[in-house]
């Protein structure tokens, strides 16, 4: 089989790759080339998606079982796919964001019929509006696509806690380390739900050539949900200090002016996110994500 993955070098792609590498796929890497060597036994095509000439020529007489678009955020770029990979891929699969999911939730648990309408964050809105014009252009010409969304994933190089600064979640690390208070909004006790990258890359690989899938728009999350407060206790016990917690009110931390926390709180992480993964089990028989939080 073959795969193109646009990206295929960042914290969720870069397990995915590996995983396809080691299952025997022919894969090829289309991206700018900064972190290429991390995939060995993958084929590269250095250019930026949006050189439409380069890319072009990068892509001249090729053909692909499965293309995975990891860095597409607005229409125009799903748009320019469709042009792209119509008639040269049996599948082109779009990575969306669960947060696009309705905010705030109506339900405790999360599955795939709950619309999509977040007013809170743009990117979730822009997702959303992605996954639209793909639903129209299988609609009107059977473009051949499947939509996943991605909840808080994390791997090699990503730390996931709820609030961080313009540098990353690295930065309410180092406060850990150096035993400062580390803010947690709200009380710290609603419900998230985080995933191993390579338990969503097993997920992601069952679906890639699977024609149960085209036209689908499925979830990929572990099962386990952990309150705020177990995450960054389970993170300082990692780090071996203990954890000071700082609770401030959600709605309070979102009207800061130095960085911008409205929609990653108000319309992501101060809601419970807990997610019914039935539909990815049923197309990807076996899968379930096998990493607790405390072992990733």
């Amino acid at each position: 089989m073959k795969a193109l993955l646009i990206g295929g070098t960042g914290n969720i792609s870069l397990s995915v790759s590996r995983l396809l590498v080691e299952k025997g796929w022919e894969l090829t890497l289309l991206n700018r080339g900064h972190r290429n060597e991390l995939v060995p036994g993958a084929e590269m095509l250095v250019a930026d998606i949006n050189d439409s000439a380069r890319v072009h020529a990068a892509l001249a007489g090729r053909s692909f079982d499965v293309v995975v678009q990891f860095i597409a955020y607005r229409r125009e770029e799903v748009l320019r796919d469709i042009g792209l990979f119509t008639g040269i891929t049996g599948q082109y699969i779009f990575i969306s964001t669960a947060s696009a999911y309705q905010k705030p939730p109506r339900n405790y648990l999360i599955d795939e019929s709950v619309p999509l309408h977040n007013p809170y964050w743009q990117y979730s809105r822009d997702k959303a509006n992605c996954e639209k014009l793909l639903t129209e252009a299988y609609n009107k010409d059977f473009f051949p696509f499947t939509i996943v969304r991605p909840s808080h994933t994390y791997g090699e190089s990503k730390l996931p806690l709820a609030l961080h600064g313009a540098k990353g979640s690295w930065q309410a690390l180092d406060r850990m380390l150096r035993k400062k208070p580390v803010i947690i909004p709200g009380d710290g006790t609603s419900l998230w739900t985080l995933t191993w990258a390579e338990d969503f890359a097993r997920g992601l690989a069952g679906l890639m050539g699977n024609s149960r899938a085209i036209g689908q728009a499925v979830h990929i999350t572990s099962d386990e949900a952990l309150t705020w407060n177990q995450i960054h206790e389970t993170v300082a016990a990692a780090a071996g200090v203990p954890l000071i917690p700082c609770y401030v009110p959600s709605t309070l931390l979102a009207m800061a002016e130095s960085y911008d926390f409205s929609g990653t709180l108000l319309g992501d992480k101060a809601n419970c996110a807990v997610f019914d993964n039935s539909k990815i089990k049923s197309l990807v028989p076996g899968f379930h994500a096998v990493t607790r939080f405390d072992q990733g």
